[in-house]
């Protein structure tokens, strides 16, 4: 994997715009599929909404976002309905996170969120925009990265260092188990192992789940049988080999 990008032409004077023509040529020519052995990724038509690239042997979708700073605690993404859409659909892409060197046009880090990872509770709506020419405001979305589960970034660049594909693939495989899980039970599941992980620790018991309840009860408002609803993620996530049941009313993460 060369990680040097090309360098844009001097006419591109936006940030936006240097850094599209700089990162969206270098994935299509660098980067290779984590869902299958495929090791080309090939560039979708502009404007697709919430695509960029697709595998061309299992046809799995990514979306790229660049930025030239740290990622914070979340990722702008585009319009708030189509997304919302794509992950009832279960249509969700694989989100690629590039962070760049603007001064060396480089590849610094490169993380990939599995789609199947990407739950409506880490949807947020933003607030609507009135553009220029739109008879009705705008409204966009942005992904909370606090709301997926640690291991469901997936580093593909490290620190200016390619990570090896097996290894990549391996990570995103685990996520496999949730692929064909409803989108709307899918969202409960990874909202589980968030809480799971926010413990930091391999093994927990239901109580100490029970002690975010409050976190549960403005994520799922509309559901009045919070404990009941753990209870019964944690079996499910148990029986998708995510957790271990260790008796006693402990789990372990696998």
């Amino acid at each position: 994997m060369n990680l040097a990008l090309p360098v844009p032409s001097a006419h591109y004077k936006s940030p936006s715009q240097r850094a599209r023509v700089a990162t969206e040529p270098w994935v299509a020519a660098n980067l290779f599929c984590s869902a299958c052995s495929s090791p080309r990724l090939r560039s979708h038509k502009s404007g697709t909404p919430a695509r960029d690239f697709q595998c061309p042997s299992c046809m799995e979708h990514y979306e790229l976002k660049s930025k030239k700073s740290t990622f914070g605690r979340s990722i702008v993404d585009g319009a708030y309905a189509t997304m919302i859409e794509r992950v009832r659909a279960n249509e969700t892409p694989n989100f690629l996170g590039l962070l760049y060197d603007e001064n060396a046009w480089c590849v610094r880090d490169l993380f990939l969120i599995p789609r199947f990872a990407v739950s409506i509770s880490a949807i947020h709506q933003r607030n609507p925009t009135r553009v220029t020419g739109r008879k009705e405001p705008w409204v966009g979305c942005t992904i909370l990265l606090e709301l997926i589960p640690p291991e469901a970034r997936i580093p593909v660049v490290l620190e200016g260092r390619a990570c090896p594909p097996i290894q990549v693939r391996r990570a995103y495989r685990k996520f496999l188990p949730l692929k064909d899980v409803n989108p709307v039970s899918r969202g409960w599941k990874l909202d589980v192992l968030f809480v799971i992980h926010s413990l930091g620790k391999k093994e927990f018991s239901v109580d100490d789940i029970h002690s975010a309840k409050y976190l549960f009860e403005r994520l799922h408002p509309a559901n009045r049988h919070i404990r009941a609803k753990i209870r019964q993620q944690l079996q499910v996530l148990r029986d998708l080999g995510l957790l271990r049941f260790l008796g006693n009313g402990r789990y372990r993460l696998t």
